[in-house]
């Protein structure tokens, strides 16, 4: 059957994108063999390339070219639909018990070793996004940026636009005509339209702002803090900043995407049919990409555009990381445990290579105890 790995790698794919890449690697070409080495670098750098979770428009890819369109629809959705259900199971949980002595304790826990997660994603990140001058020029322009209250999306795509300009500079005198330079049309359909939404809470707002981060979002799952700030903190007002970290605080917890976090959100703001409406508009522009992209995944690694393009975004991507991780630690990290919990954790997860599922629960744990002894 085609779809066994999909739902089994996403059943015990705790620890992000890297987790769910290594074992759908170890089925899809090791054991199985139904792609080669090659082809399974291919189809990761293609996923790279385009807005939206890598790991998950890599099981997506990967159905494609096992079964074509239907494949695809597969493999994408039993991908993320057992991640979809545990979340929403947690999501009815935190709605129902969220606020009970008991929940406040585990979460008092788990709230800083999610942040040190989130540094070491940064950590790793900024190593291989940050690979010459520019691109640091970049991260330290998009903390600019985002502290002086601009858009996620315009250091994302305008300062990708930049790098693009400068590193293609010669390529694009050539093109020059009487008009001016004319970048490449395959580089403006990266940059989807986006549209203005109302202030009020209604499904349909709700669906077009996920659309927006699924269809805008570069770099890792954990750039969706960046967007879930703006958009459901500052923009709509709907969450606050503490449920962002409780949401983001699941998405890691559980298995599979943390772009289910999408999942979550969506029961917070509008129940069951958030949660569906969320989840759907999330992944909605992955699905789209990957069949638009799939035929041309030969030689997008090898253009000076989208490579271009692609460092830039990463660049900018870390950067809005850093920005937004400052600003939840701030609610997470609130005494002298929680910033051990974090400093350990942080040290724990870079150094040691410890599993963030070992150190959350760990976090549970101890922010349970602690708790219970100090108010008893």
């Amino acid at each position: 059957m085609t779809d066994q790995p999909s739902t089994s790698a996403v059943l015990i794919a705790f620890g992000g994108p890297a987790a769910h890449i290594a074992l759908m690697r170890e089925e899809v070409v090791r054991r199985r063999k139904w792609v080669t080495e090659q082809q399974f670098l291919d189809l990761l750098g293609a996923s790279n390339l385009i807005p939206g979770p890598t790991s998950t428009e890599l099981a997506i890819y990967l159905g494609y070219t096992r079964a074509g369109p239907p494949g695809l629809l597969i493999a994408g959705g039993l991908f993320i639909l057992p991640a979809m259900l545990i979340v929403l199971a947690f999501a009815w949980a935190y709605v129902n018990f969220g606020t009970t002595p008991q929940a406040t304790a585990l979460l008092y826990g788990v709230k800083p070793v999610i942040i040190a997660v989130v540094v070491q994603a940064i950590y790793g990140l900024l190593r291989a996004a940050v690979k010459r001058v520019l691109l640091g020029v970049v991260v330290s322009l998009t903390l600019a940026l985002y502290a002086l209250g601009f858009d996620p999306l315009v250091p994302l795509f305008g300062l990708s636009i930049v790098v693009v300009v400068i590193e293609n500079r010669q390529r694009l005198v050539r093109r020059s005509g009487p008009s001016g330079p004319q970048p490449p049309a395959g580089l403006l359909a990266l940059v989807p339209f986006v549209a203005p939404f109302a202030a009020n809470y209604s499904l349909g707002t709700l669906f077009f702002t996920f659309l927006k981060i699924g269809a805008t979002l570069y770099g890792s799952g954990y750039v969706l803090l960046a967007f879930l700030r703006e958009d459901f903190v500052q923009r709509l007002g709907w969450l606050t900043d503490q449920q962002i970290v409780d949401a983001v605080a699941v998405g890691q917890f559980t298995p599979g995407p943390v772009f289910t976090t999408a999942t979550f959100i969506g029961y917070l703001v509008g129940g069951l049919p958030g949660a569906i409406v969320a989840t759907v508009a999330v992944f909605l522009p992955s699905f789209v990409f990957v069949a638009l992209v799939y035929p041309f995944v030969p030689r997008l690694r090898q253009s000076p555009w989208t490579s271009a393009f692609l460092d830039g975004a990463n660049a900018a991507a870390v950067g809005l990381m850093i920005a937004v991780t400052w600003q939840l630690g701030v609610t997470s990290i609130v005494d002298a445990l929680t910033a051990a919990l974090a400093l350990v954790a942080a040290v724990s997860l870079i150094h040691f290579k410890v599993s963030s599922v070992w150190l959350v629960l760990g976090g549970a744990i101890i922010g349970y105890t602690w708790r219970l002894v100090a108010f008893a």
